[in-house]
């Protein structure tokens, strides 16, 4: 299951890109499985596909007992082809960086994409492995922030995700296919691919946009 299951990432990354699922996931009346807008990936080439292990973080405001809270138990649980995505708090720091990534990398996750903050750049991009998050900062975490929970369901501005959630992203942003559904959106999606090239070669070739929107029912 774990290769199968790897073969289809890879297929994701391969043939499909974030527009064209979301359209399918609007069809079938998901209409709010977009993260905002400002998450992005560190470069333009940049793609991620894989399993969702959120992470729940809370702002604090002075040294802590535990400093960084559960950061440490929930990178060491990431599992291959899984997908740190963290969120929570008033983004006053960095949630992300270096050591981070070179610790999910390690043990074959997905990529990371974090609803704030992270530092570090050269050093991440030096490692040659995605990152999306809002931008850079340099701000450290460990009195202003600390993951308090993580294989939990979390919400990222309109969108709830749950464990094993299938997130996948690109330039143009980042998805949530819910897991219960995941099979017939990805078919759906490879579909509808297939279909644009077929109508973009129609185009190019003379036929006008209202006469190939009528012909295939895409656009």
């Amino acid at each position: 299951m774990a290769s199968h299951n790897h073969e289809m990432l890879e297929k994701i990354k391969r043939e499909l890109y974030t527009p064209v699922v979301g359209d399918i996931l609007d069809q079938m009346g998901y209409y709010h499985q977009f993260l905002p807008q400002a998450v992005r990936p560190l470069r333009e080439e940049m793609k991620l596909a894989g399993f969702a292990m959120p992470v729940l973080m809370i702002d604090v405001y002075e040294e802590q007992k535990k400093p960084f809270g559960f950061l440490t138990e929930a990178l060491d649980e990431l599992q291959e082809d899984e997908i740190y995505l963290a969120s929570g708090g008033a983004m006053r720091c960095a949630y992300w960086g270096e050591l981070l990534t070179a610790t999910a990398k390690k043990r074959k996750a997905a990529g990371a994409v974090i609803n704030g903050w992270h530092r570090d750049t050269p050093q991440v991009l030096g490692q040659d492995w995605p990152v999306f998050s809002r931008g850079c900062y340099a701000q450290d975490s460990s009195v202003r922030t600390q993951v308090t929970d993580y294989r939990c369901t979390i919400e990222v501005g309109d969108v709830r995700v749950e464990p094993g959630d299938l997130i996948f992203g690109d330039i143009d942003g980042v998805l949530v296919i819910p897991k219960g559904c995941m099979a017939e959106v990805i078919s759906r999606a490879l579909e509808k691919a297939s279909g644009e090239k077929v109508v973009r070669s129609a185009i190019e070739n003379g036929m006008s946009a209202t006469e190939a929107f009528k012909t295939f029912g895409i656009l």
